[in-house]
């Protein structure tokens, strides 16, 4: 427990420490005269707190995102002053009307020459889901990476996922393609494997780039051109082999492709664009370039010379000014995905999907990677996101993820969380968020610990929900929400009453004695199927593949025969 807290930095080593914390935690927001994040949900007032000094006069205001500007009333409210560093401290409270417009607004506050300003957030009630899919639609669950086709450089990519989406729409009636996360993995190989531990959840893999249908693929000379095809026709000639999927393989031949097309330049109107892309993804985005531009010269992060472990180092701004193109070229690899995204989504809705492709969203990041780097102090040192013990993972689980600290997500008013959602929503029908119930509290696992003996964490799961609402109304997004596992059915009320889907599988789906339960008891509001993507393929279950495994990799804490049984 001290080593949690610790992450959260709390000093509990002595009882001392842990009276201290805590006092500071009760006078901590006595000591601003506003919280730096307001959330709300439209169509109910709400009080705003004010702290002063006691007997002092107050105004509050909010200035809207989209202009304009709303004076708050004062209510009555009687509260006893606080003594903060010998000044006695008064609250005061406003209005927050129910009427007000869906957005991140600034809300001000000034008392005598003093003025503070934080953020108002106001979010739906409620999402629609019914509205934007009907009464009922089916899709494929498909990874990217696996969609091989002619034009495939031995690897699935975006071009394919279009098809895929097309077609299915066309022919089957399709209302929906739910992809594996996209989020990029290291520039520098190995690749890993896994779209579950990425090094950003922001910003999305280059690997799935169509190299031909950059536009300015036709601008290479015919020598490099030529050259490019025979790294191309290397890799399609697995396409309709067995053999492992080899990442690293096609990285290498693509990011060829990709330097040779970015050497070409392009024309004002393409330049014009990048930049409105630059600039609209703002410091995220050269952040994120800065970090791959630093793993392309200096390898993993734990061989980078001392002064770059921070990216507002001065180190960091010199790195940056001297390899620009570098960065440039990572920035604009960005702009590329998004772009062939934008495709993608737009041949699946133009075919006549209900949402079209509905993106999958990890857990969290690899603790060596961009996010941990960019957005450390909003992540927490020394711990690793996982999951208690269950029926399928009986000595627990540990990611090594970092989880966000939940105070800190709070001080910068959840925008880094806002800025995730936003990017990934872009060219999105649907959101599924993997363990949603990550949103309401992570079990954390200190660095050193078996991950059975970690601890849950509490987040501010109305916040954490409003902001994800919110993001996802203006995307005219699905949200879906992998609520299984060991989740209160609480949890799965809350994400019911917002218009959150839930998630059904035909394995869980059993009634008195395990037999399958009828269709028509299932719940309904939710993403329905087989299997998911971390539990064992469904022939492999139907062999008890999944206990043989375990069993063999000591993962098992009951007998291998009583588990068969269960099976």
């Amino acid at each position: 427990m001290q080593a949690v807290l610790a992450a959260l930095g709390l000093d509990a080593s002595t009882p001392e420490a842990i009276e201290a914390a805590l006092e500071e935690k009760r006078l901590r927001d006595w000591r601003r005269m506003l919280s730096p994040v307001f959330v709300m949900r439209q169509g109910s007032d709400q009080r705003l707190w004010v702290h002063v000094p006691d007997g002092s006069p107050a105004r509050a205001w909010l200035e809207l995102e989209e202009g304009g500007r709303v004076d708050l009333e004062q209510k009555d409210h009687w509260v006893d002053p606080v003594e903060v560093d010998g000044v006695r401290i008064g609250e005061a409270s406003f209005r927050m009307p129910g009427d007000l417009p869906l957005g991140w607004h600034t809300v001000r506050a000034e008392s005598g020459a003093v003025l503070a300003e934080g953020v108002a957030v106001v979010a739906p009630q409620r999402l629609d889901p019914a509205g934007l899919i009907g009464p009922r639609q089916w899709g494929f669950m498909t990874q990217v990476y696996a969609m091989r086709s002619e034009g495939s450089w031995g690897l699935g990519d975006l071009h394919d996922l279009g098809d895929l989406a097309q077609w299915s729409a066309r022919r089957l009636d399709a209302g929906f393609v739910l992809i594996n996360p996209l989020h990029a993995a290291s520039p520098v190989p190995p690749m890993a494997p896994s779209p579950y531990l990425p090094v950003t959840r922001r910003f999305a893999n280059p690997m799935y780039l169509r190299i031909e249908d950059i536009p300015e693929f036709d601008r290479l000379a015919p020598a490099v051109a030529e050259r490019v095809e025979q790294l191309a026709g290397v890799l399609r000639r697995r396409n309709t082999t067995d053999d492992l999927l080899d990442r690293d393989a096609v990285w290498g031949a693509k990011r060829t492709a990709l330097e040779a097309i970015h050497a070409t330049g392009m024309d004002s109107a393409r330049a014009e664009q990048f930049d409105a892309f630059v600039r609209g993804q703002g410091a995220g985005l050269l952040d994120f370039a800065t970090w791959c531009a630093l793993s392309d010269v200096h390898g993993h992060p734990s061989a980078w010379p001392p002064g770059l472990g921070h990216p507002g180092a001065p180190d960091v701004a010199a790195f940056r000014d001297e390899h620009a193109g570098l960065v440039d070229f990572h920035m604009w690899l960005q702009w590329l995905v998004d772009e062939q995204l934008g495709m993608a989504q737009g041949r699946a809705t133009d075919a006549g999907m209900a949402l079209g492709i509905m993106h999958d969203l990890a857990v969290g990041v690899h603790p060596e990677g961009a996010d941990a780097w960019a957005l450390q102090d909003v992540l927490a040192p020394g711990v690793g996101v996982g999951a208690p013990p269950d029926m399928y993972n009986q000595l627990g689980q540990n990611w090594h993820q970092p989880p966000w600290r939940p105070d800190a997500l709070a001080e910068q008013a959840f925008v880094p969380f806002r800025d995730m959602l936003r990017t990934v929503l872009r060219h999105a029908g649907g959101l599924r968020i993997d363990h949603v119930l990550g949103l309401f509290r992570l079990w954390w696992v200190p660095s050193g610990f078996p991950a059975y003996a970690g601890t849950f964490v509490r987040f501010d799961f109305e916040a954490m929900l409003s902001v994800l609402m919110l993001e996802a109304y203006r995307a005219d997004a699905v949200v879906v929400g992998e609520d299984l596992g060991t989740v209160e059915p609480w949890v799965q009320e809350a994400l019911a009453e917002r218009g959150i889907l839930g998630t059904s599988i035909l394995w869980f789906e059993a009634g008195e004695g395990g037999a399958a339960r009828d269709p028509h008891d299932w719940r309904s509001e939710v993403l329905a199927s087989v299997t998911v993507h971390d539990l064992p393929p469904t022939a492999g279950y139907l062999r008890d593949e999944h206990v043989r495994i375990r069993s063999e990799l000591g993962l098992l804490a009951t007998p291998v025969e009583e588990e068969r049984a269960k099976a």
